[in-house]
């Protein structure tokens, strides 16, 4: 009577069970739908740039190279490509697992039992063949064939093989999403360096302004017309701006350092042309619709399939509280001497049997396998929910970017032409003494951080061009 109420507590644990693990799929629908975006900033163009193979999308050969060449040999994506064999190899295991397993097996081997036992007294009472004593030392030789196959009636096998193939699916989507995520890490490294080397010139540049002003104040301390002063501020001017070059060496070094990290390769010169830097064009970016994110964006396909590959591991883990049927079936020799061992059928054995076996007391272990499944699943949603926020709030971030930073662009080149204009000005306004040497100084210098804000303002642009291309999904085709 106690078991029978012990039975009936299970079974209705099981039912509590299973009725909760089939409100998870619902409630993941639920908050997913809720997440869809609907707008980015107005966008309802279907065009996207993200469907644009990279090769397509940036134009600079030397860049197209350093992309080709990490994709061949960066470790991080070589090591992504072991992690999709990984997977690849336990969906052959799953796949496998379902279906009859077969073994073949040979032995030889000799007994020898006690005197003093049933056995022993029954083989000295008998005659192993027709007048011949059972021998104290009995060989015994066998071959044989064995299966087993466990018959999926709860589709366990089937949806573990099903599970593996999404999770397979999703680690390929993870290595695309790693892809795009690279490329862009070295265009803009690339458009970095090219930013680094115009800096480097436009501080040559005023290294040699603030050298020929430095004449001019030292001659005009000869007529006493500026004292020692003007002489040293100009010095340390010179020394500052000379200082600030191998600063700017060390980024290069460090950057070029970088992109040879990413390509896969030892510290040597990156090849590029950084002359037209500045005049590089900013092409207008087609964001398309939102809906798009879902099918370009690789990370949310990668959270998509991991989701349904828990919904499939709940149903798994729900298998696990029912019977499990498992056929056995044997067949092969065996002999005590090797002459007899292919007699048939004297020394022929065979056996078939079936099983049926499920878990009844203590399974707390088959409980917290199917509560962790939940748990996974819930989690697959919140991956799923914050990977469609992540992607739109990045998407609407780099076109606001874009199209502040091309205003921004716009008034530092005027400012940069009027502090331009503006050093001729007062350089002539100083010989002529109708300013003095701290204004030509002051003038100078906001010149040279002017010119030097608008060359990063231009790495900014190709930079935020390249981060809506991938924030779109682009870059991994």
């Amino acid at each position: 009577m106690k078991m029978n109420n012990l039975i009936k507590l299970i079974g209705l644990c099981l039912i509590v069970c299973l009725f909760d693990s089939c409100q998870i799929p619902q409630i993941a629908t639920k908050k997913v739908s809720q997440l869809t975006p609907d707008s980015y900033a107005g966008s309802k163009d279907t065009i996207t740039v993200s469907k644009t193979a990279w090769r397509a999308f940036f134009k600079d050969p030397a860049l197209i190279a350093l992309i080709d060449s990490a994709l061949e040999k960066n470790q991080e994506v070589n090591i992504l490509m072991q992690e999709i064999q990984i997977a690849k190899n336990e969906v052959l295991a799953k796949q496998g697992a379902y279906l009859p397993f077969a073994s073949v097996g040979a032995g030889a081997g000799v007994d020898k039992v006690g005197r003093y036992t049933s056995q022993g007294a029954s083989d000295a009472n008998n005659e192993i063949v027709p007048g011949k004593a059972v021998p104290d030392f009995l060989q015994n030789y066998e071959l044989g064939i064995n299966a087993s196959w466990e018959i999926d009636v709860w589709k366990k096998l089937r949806n573990a093989k099903k599970s593996a193939v999404l999770k397979y699916l999703s680690t390929v989507e993870g290595k695309n999403f790693m892809v795009t995520h690279l490329i862009a890490e070295i265009a803009n490294s690339y458009y970095e360096l090219m930013a680094l080397d115009n800096q480097l010139t436009i501080l040559n540049q005023n290294i040699e302004l603030y050298q020929n002003s430095l004449d001019i104040v030292r001659i005009e301390k000869q007529y006493a017309r500026v004292t020692e002063l003007a002489v040293r501020r100009f010095e340390a001017e010179v020394f500052k701006t000379k200082s600030r070059q191998f600063s700017i060496k060390q980024q290069i070094v460090e950057t070029e350092n970088r992109i040879n990290f990413l390509v896969g390769r030892f510290p040597q010169a990156v090849l590029r042309n950084s002359t037209h830097f500045t005049d590089l064009a900013i092409d207008s970016i087609q964001a398309g619709i939102p809906s798009q994110l879902l099918f370009n964006r690789t990370d949310i396909k990668q959270a998509e399939l991991a989701l349904k590959a828990a919904e499939i591991d709940v149903n798994v883990a729900k298998a696990e509280f029912y019977p499990s049927f498992v056929i056995n079936a044997g067949l092969g020799y065996r002999a005590f001497n090797a002459k007899y061992f292919l007699q048939t059928p004297e020394s022929l054995l065979f056996n078939l049997g079936g099983n049926l076996v499920a878990p009844l007391i203590n399974r707390n272990a088959i409980k917290a396998n199917f509560y962790s499944a939940n748990n996974k699943q819930v989690q697959a949603v919140y991956e799923y929910e914050r990977s469609i926020l992540r992607a739109h709030l990045e998407v609407v971030n780099q076109l606001s970017q874009i199209a502040n930073l091309k205003k921004s662009y716009d008034l530092k080149s005027q400012q940069v032409d009027a502090l331009t204009q503006s050093i001729e000005i007062s350089s002539t306004l100083f010989k002529s003494a109708r300013a003095d040497y701290m204004e030509v100084l002051l003038t100078q210098r906001d010149a040279l951080e002017s010119k030097i804000e608008l060359v990063e303002t231009k790495k900014q642009q190709l930079n935020a061009q390249v981060n809506v291309y991938q924030a779109l999904g682009g870059g991994w085709r």
